[in-house]
């Protein structure tokens, strides 16, 4: 379903509240707002199955943008508004983008990348417009608010992978002409039948909308009737205060929140009433086991995981119920089967680590990548997003670490995940990464770089502190697991989506080092 279909039951409900300022956009006027910018986007010549490029913030008219396309039949891709500029000069090319809809906050970006991308026949600007740009509010203003004058096809999105190991790449299927009428809007399906939301639920988006699996829920909540309130930013007491005023039944998180939140005072943490809370779901990346019990016993067993990508060739979920059986655990595969293999490609002993393969997933392609994409296949026709794991004897999934990320030390291998899992979780550290670095002996040693709490005063204090974390995480792990030595800083390149982006710290160390990776 879609905005419009709930004009005549619930016109005036609200179907996006933006959480800090406050702004409410009615089911009505979304749909009103959508369908001015399709008549926008026809009138420009995109046709069904034409590409639509967006980068924007969290922007009170984003789900205006992104709706009109879907009722346009348009092919949309959502742009991170952190992607440098030959990121995104790269993805409107790549995708050759017909149009392009930005914002004035992002206006420096925007006139950098007007001369590299000649294939872009309308650009957009919100808020204000610079040289090359079109006003969007003009150009949407000047058409009608009803539907188009033909029977509709209802677009879909194609997005980019999120560039945490290389640059991102865009991940495409066939585009089938659907009738928008009666088409689920994303993952509505699961959405129902998987978490329980039906059209009262209130869903809460503390996330960047432009990533897939925050723009694809609240797609899927919107075209279910349902309202969805939307943080600008992520903070951890704010979320608190959304849950509390707005009474959320639905919310999905990545666990560098719940670790924000178990943070917070305690004092703060009981001012705020999550009662409301029927699930809560979170991904994206490995939960430490004791943030989630944390989770559990202040929540209940309301938190519900899955694991699966931007291509959609799999899906794993474990409710609270299978996690507390399986701690650790990030489920069992739904409408797949789950393989573990080594590097000879064949099945792996249950409890033994190796790359994870999908098997009766969707099928997808890398765009224009052709090798990316056969290097994501097995001979069986099993798909991977390049993550190591192994299954239990009750084939459930636990994650070890993505296989680029492996730390070769003396010829051990060394997955840098279980150090992070344990020392974000010393009451002084709100972030860590960890990496391999060059070391003359051993080829690698494994390094960590800490985000405290407070950053150390002298460099005295930054020894004494790592010395500390040092011994916290042997005190739990294997020698052979834990950083040799521990860089502070102020803050690390964490996506917003919860994803660290490792490489840019694993770059720089290497660098300095005089080596290449």
């Amino acid at each position: 379903m879609y905005p419009g279909a709930y004009i005549e039951t619930q016109p005036d409900k609200p179907a996006v509240i933006m959480a800090g300022s406050g702004v409410v956009q009615t089911f009505a006027e979304l749909d009103a707002a959508a369908n001015r910018f399709s008549h926008v986007l026809r009138n420009a010549g995109v046709q069904p199955g034409d590409h639509v490029a967006v980068c924007m913030e969290n922007h009170p008219s984003y789900f205006a943008v992104i709706w009109g396309c879907h009722y346009a039949g348009a092919i949309y891709t959502a742009c991170s508004s952190r992607l440098t500029s030959p990121e995104l000069e790269y993805i409107l090319n790549d995708s050759e983008a017909k149009v392009f809809v930005t914002s004035a906050y992002k206006r420096d970006q925007a006139a950098e990348i007007v001369g590299g991308t000649p294939g872009v026949q309308l650009r957009l600007m919100l808020d204000g417009v610079i040289d090359g740009y079109d006003s969007y509010e003009d150009a949407v203003a000047a058409q009608p608010s009803t539907p188009l004058d033909e029977e509709r096809v209802a677009g879909t999105d194609m997005l980019y992978s999120s560039g945490t190991t290389g640059f991102p790449k865009g991940i495409t299927r066939p585009f089938v002409p659907t009738p928008l009428d009666g088409s689920p809007a994303g993952v509505a399906t699961t959405l129902a039948l998987l978490f329980g939301l039906t059209q009262e639920s209130i869903y809460l988006s503390p996330a960047p909308n432009y990533h897939s699996a925050p723009l694809r829920f609240c797609l899927g909540a919107m075209g279910s009737g349902c309202t969805v309130v939307v943080m600008e930013h992520f903070d951890a007491e704010q979320f608190l205060v959304m849950v509390d005023r707005y009474r959320i039944t639905h919310v999905q998180v990545v666990p560098t929140m719940f670790v924000r939140m178990l943070k917070l005072p305690e004092g703060v943490r009981s001012k705020y009433d999550v009662s409301s809370l029927e699930t809560v779901i979170h991904a994206a990346a490995p939960c430490p086991i004791p943030v989630k019990r944390q989770m559990i016993e202040w929540w209940g067993p309301v938190i519900h995981e899955y694991y699966a990508g931007t291509e959609g060739n799999g899906f794993v979920y474990c409710n609270s119920q299978m996690w507390l059986a399986h701690p650790g655990t990030v489920g069992t595969g739904l409408g797949c089967i789950v393989h573990i293999c080594g590097d000879d490609l064949e099945d792996l002993p249950h409890y033994e680590s190796g790359t994870i393969y999908f098997e009766g997933g969707a099928t997808f392609e890398y765009h224009n990548d052709p090798e990316k994409t056969r290097s994501s296949r097995h001979p069986k026709g099993w798909s991977t997003l390049g993550d190591v794991g192994y299954l239990d004897d009750d084939n459930f999934l636990y994650l070890t670490d993505r296989k680029a990320y492996m730390i070769i030390s003396g010829g051990v291998n060394i997955y840098p995940q279980e150090a992070e899992n344990v020392l974000v979780t010393h009451p002084k550290v709100v972030d860590v990464a960890v990496f391999g670095v060059p070391n003359d002996d051993f080829g690698e040693e494994v390094k960590a770089v800490v985000q405290p709490v407070e950053m150390p005063a002298t460099p005295e204090d930054a020894a004494a502190l790592a010395k500390e974390l040092i011994a916290y995480a042997r005190s739990q792990l294997a020698d052979v697991k834990c950083p040799r030595t521990i860089d502070f800083r102020t803050e690390l390149p964490r996506h917003p989506t919860g994803k660290l982006y490792k490489r840019l710290l694993k770059d720089e160390y290497w660098k300095e080092a005089g080596r290449s990776i």
